[in-house]
């Protein structure tokens, strides 16, 4: 099957890689050319990435012959330029013929331009969520998705969701033990959830770890199971409650009920991934309490249930990143 990846002047090369990586050891898998990867671009010279690497496009796009099975874009480092009338128009009377279309990170800009995102649900790198839901309103933008896919479009966020958006075509078009092989070759997740966070919440709150919440930030971390209450939180802060969820909400963007909850999901998914633990356990030790309890929480922020996040986020063997102490805190 045929796939185009139209790639913008300064398109990010790690997209552009991962993704025609991914589909060259699924040929490698299959034994054969299943898919027959064409880097298109507005002309047939040499590309220079935002990195510096240079590409040569395959096509220049109003070259390429017919329309392929799969048309996807590139991002770019940023919002990529506007690019011209004639490859508006392309992209927007080729997609509707082909099998499947959609971009990586902010290449959905680009598909916005060409009328492509019109009442679909859509990802994008979180940095550029918010404006591409204002170039594009009648756009639905998901920005702290992985990937989405709605009907024939599937878009995903920046960098290396290209190779989780990658996978997923894999395991569509040649099932699911060929996408482990390819994602075991790249040495990464088998599959990450489409609705999966990019972020985690800690992630999210690095910005601020000089703060005066860092100490209330760690504490929850390293004692999910223990009483989180916004009562205890605030005499740590040496706050009153009131004033501590009026800074909290304020600094970290998040209410501290709420970042309890990420937090204790981000420690039931590291349990998850990593160890053997019973799901009942596992909801103990995340301060859940109960599997009920963290089965919601689940099912209300990622999607799925802790079992199926379990067998899609697995890692082999059951070796985890880095080890977490009895009580559920990371340790490494």
């Amino acid at each position: 099957m045929r796939i185009a990846i139209f790639v913008p002047a300064d398109v990010h090369s790690l997209e552009l890689a991962g993704l025609m990586d991914v589909f060259a050891e699924a040929n490698a898998r299959a034994g054969k050319t299943v898919y027959d990867v064409a880097v298109v671009a507005e002309d047939d010279r040499t590309i220079r990435c935002a990195s510096g690497l240079r590409v040569l496009p395959d096509s220049a796009f109003d070259t390429y012959p017919n329309a392929p099975d799969t048309l996807l874009v590139a991002g770019s480092v940023g919002v990529p330029h506007r690019p011209g009338r004639q490859v508006v128009d392309w992209l927007a009377n080729t997609a509707p013929h082909t099998r499947r279309y959609g971009s990586v990170c902010t290449g959905a800009f680009v598909l916005g331009e060409a009328g492509l995102l019109t009442g679909r649900r859509v990802a994008t790198h979180w940095q550029f969520a918010s404006l591409l839901a204002e170039r594009f309103p009648e756009a639905r933008v998901e920005g702290d998705r992985v990937f989405v896919r709605d009907g024939a479009m599937i878009t995903s966020a920046g960098s290396s969701a290209a190779i989780d958006l990658g996978l997923s075509l894999v395991e569509e078009d040649l099932g699911r033990e060929v996408a482990l092989f390819v994602a075991r070759r790249l040495v990464v997740f088998l599959k990450r959830p489409g609705d999966q966070s990019q972020f985690s919440v800690h992630l999210a709150a690095q910005a601020i770890d000089r703060s005066r919440l860092y100490n209330v930030q760690q504490y929850v971390l390293n004692h999910p199971a223990a009483d989180l209450s916004v009562t205890t939180l605030a005499r740590i802060a040496a706050m009153s409650a009131r004033n501590f969820t009026r800074v909290f909400s304020q600094e970290v963007g998040l209410s501290p009920s709420l970042y309890v909850e990420l937090t204790r999901l981000d420690v039931a998914r590291f349990l998850l991934e990593g160890s053997r633990l019973s799901i009942a356990s596992i909801a103990e030790k995340s301060g859940f309490g109960s599997a009920g309890a963290m089965r919601r929480a689940f099912l209300a922020h990622v999607g799925v249930t802790p079992s199926d996040y379990r067998d899609r986020f697995r890692t082999s063997g059951n070796g985890a990143r880095g080890s977490l102490s009895e009580n559920g805190s990371r340790l490494s």
